[in-house]
C-alpha cells in the first residue's frame, strides 16, 4: 500500500498543530482563570467572571511597584552590559593575547557558575558598597551573569563578520571606535538583539539575587508572584498577574522579531 505525499503532509500538519495546541493548553488555561472570581468578594462570587484581578495589579502598591522593578533591572542590565560586553567581544574576536583563550574560557566557566554559590560573596561586597536592597544592586548582580553570555553571544557575530572590513574601515579613515559606532553595529544588529533577549529572560525571571538582596525595596515581580500564596490564595490574582508579567517579554519579541529570526540563524548576519 503506497501513501500519497499529500497525506503525508495532512499527517506532519496535523502532530505539529496537535503539538502547539498541547503547549499552548497551559497558557490558555491560565489566561481563563485570570478572568474567573477565586476568592469570594461583596461583588462577585466564586466562579463568576470579573475583570478585578486586573485591575488589583493597578491599585496594589507592592504589584505596581514590582513590576517598574523588574523593569528597571533589564533596563539598567542592558544599558550596562551591551557598553561593556561589545568591546569585549570585539577583543577576543579580532585580537591576540597572551591568555586570550583562558580568559574567554573562564568568563564562560563563571556563567554557568550557580548564582545560589555566589550569593554570599556578592551579599558581602555590596554591603560594604552599601547597594544592598536597591534596584541598582540587583540589576549589577544581574550584569555579572550576563556579561560572560553577551561577550559570548557578540563574539561569534563580530567573527563571522568579515576582517577585510575593519581595515577598508582603517584606510578610509575611520577610528576603532568610529567603525564599531557606524560600521560594526549595523551589521551585528541582530547579534545586539539575541544579546538583549537573553539579558532580558535572565533578569525578568531571576529570583536568586532577588531574594538575598532585597528585604524592603527592589522586589521583582517573580517575587511578589511568590508573596501571592499562602493560606488562602487567590489563584485568579496570580493568574493574573502572571499573564501581565508576560507582556513585556511578547512585547520586546514583537518589536525585534526582525533581528532575532536573524540573530538565532547561527553563523548569519
Amino acid at each position: 500500500m503506497t501513501v500519497s505525499p499529500h497525506a503525508i503532509r495532512t499527517f506532519k500538519s496535523a502532530v505539529l498543530l496537535g503539538f502547539v495546541a498541547f503547549a499552548c493548553l497551559p497558557l490558555v488555561q491560565m489566561t481563563m482563570i485570570s478572568f474567573i472570581a477565586t476568592l469570594p468578594t461583596d461583588q462577585t462570587e466564586v466562579g463568576a467572571f470579573t475583570l478585578h484581578n486586573y485591575a488589583t495589579i493597578m491599585t496594589d502598591p507592592n504589584l505596581r511597584s514590582a513590576f517598574v522593578n523588574s523593569i528597571a533591572y533589564v533596563a539598567i542590565n542592558i544599558a550596562i552590559t551591551l557598553p561593556v560586553a561589545l568591546p569585549a567581544a570585539y577583543a577576543f574576536s579580532r585580537m591576540s593575547f597572551v591568555g586570550d583563550k583562558h580568559l574567554f574560557l573562564a568568563f564562560i566557566a563563571f556563567r554557568i557558575t550557580p548564582p545560589v554559590v555566589l550569593t554570599l560573596p556578592v551579599f558581602q561586597l555590596f554591603s560594604a558598597l552599601g547597594i544592598v536592597n536597591s534596584v541598582f544592586g540587583i540589576a549589577l548582580a544581574h550584569c555579572l551573569f550576563n556579561l560572560p553570555i553577551s561577550i559570548w553571544i557578540l563574539q561569534s557575530f563580530i567573527s563571522a563578520v568579515p576582517r577585510e572590513m575593519d581595515e577598508t574601515a582603517f584606510l578610509d579613515g575611520y577610528s576603532r571606535s568610529g567603525f564599531i559606532r557606524r560600521i560594526l553595529i549595523p551589521q551585528i544588529a541582530p547579534g545586539i538583539a539575541v544579546t538583549a533577549f537573553f539579558c532580558f529572560m535572565f533578569s525578568w525571571v531571576e529570583v536568586v539575587f532577588a531574594r538575598i538582596l532585597t528585604t524592603t525595596n527592589g522586589k521583582p515581580i517573580s517575587m511578589a508572584i511568590n508573596a501571592l500564596f499562602g493560606f488562602r490564595t487567590d489563584i485568579g490574582l496570580v493568574m493574573a498577574v502572571t499573564v501581565a508579567s508576560m507582556i513585556p517579554g511578547a512585547v520586546l519579541v514583537f518589536v525585534m522579531r526582525n533581528h532575532l529570526s536573524r540573530g538565532f540563524k547561527i553563523g548569519r548576519i
